[in-house]
């Protein structure tokens, strides 16, 4: 019983983070047609059934292999409403590529890139950021979401918003503030 609880706890800690990885993969295109919420729920039914096959022991890999998860499950949507029309490269959307397996780890350290340690830390960073992400208003969260986690610029982000560039501008330094509080408190209550 208890480990089933412990399983629980531990995707719910992790659904606002794979929720924020979600959100920042998913093109303005596909979102008239999907929510990052079904993705964000496909990727944990396929850790939750797979959950018996991961092998790593830190947080770190862990992320690592939902993020994984969600890529392989961006894609399958992708191709899904892509449709199997013949191959075009312009028409491609691209995905950050996973981290966390062990060959980009090897080359990242060989390449002086971090530590073990370092990437835990940056791991639950992540984490912290995506629970506080999630106790924001949805325009505050839209709005860091488009400016911060997919760097578009503000017109950019004044257009999906469907607001004007001065407002989406005041609009992500009241989000910037609000988290700053959340994550000032320690992300969580």
């Amino acid at each position: 019983m208890g480990d089933a609880a412990a399983r629980e706890a531990l995707f719910e800690k992790c659904r606002a983070y794979v929720g924020v990885v979600a959100r920042s993969q998913v093109e303005s295109w596909l979102r008239t047609k999907v929510d990052a919420s079904d993705l964000v729920q496909q990727t944990l039914l396929d850790a939750h059934r797979a959950l018996h096959e991961f092998q790593g022991t830190t947080e770190a890999e862990w992320c690592a292999w939902l993020k994984r998860i969600l890529a392989h499950n961006a894609a399958d949507f992708v191709r899904h409403y892509r449709g199997t029309a013949k191959r075009q490269a312009r028409r491609e959307v691209p995905l950050h590529a996973p981290c966390g397996d062990q060959s980009s780890y090897t080359r990242d350290v060989a390449a002086g890139g971090d530590s073990p340690s370092q990437m835990a830390m940056r791991n639950e960073e992540e984490l912290v950021v995506a629970a506080a992400l999630s106790r924001l208003s949805d325009d505050h969260r839209e709005v860091i979401i488009l400016r911060n986690l997919q760097r578009l610029p503000f017109d950019e982000v004044a257009q999906r918003m469907g607001r004007t560039r001065p407002a989406c501008q005041m609009l992500w330094m009241r989000a910037i503030k609000s988290l700053q509080e959340i994550l000032g408190r320690g992300g969580l209550e």
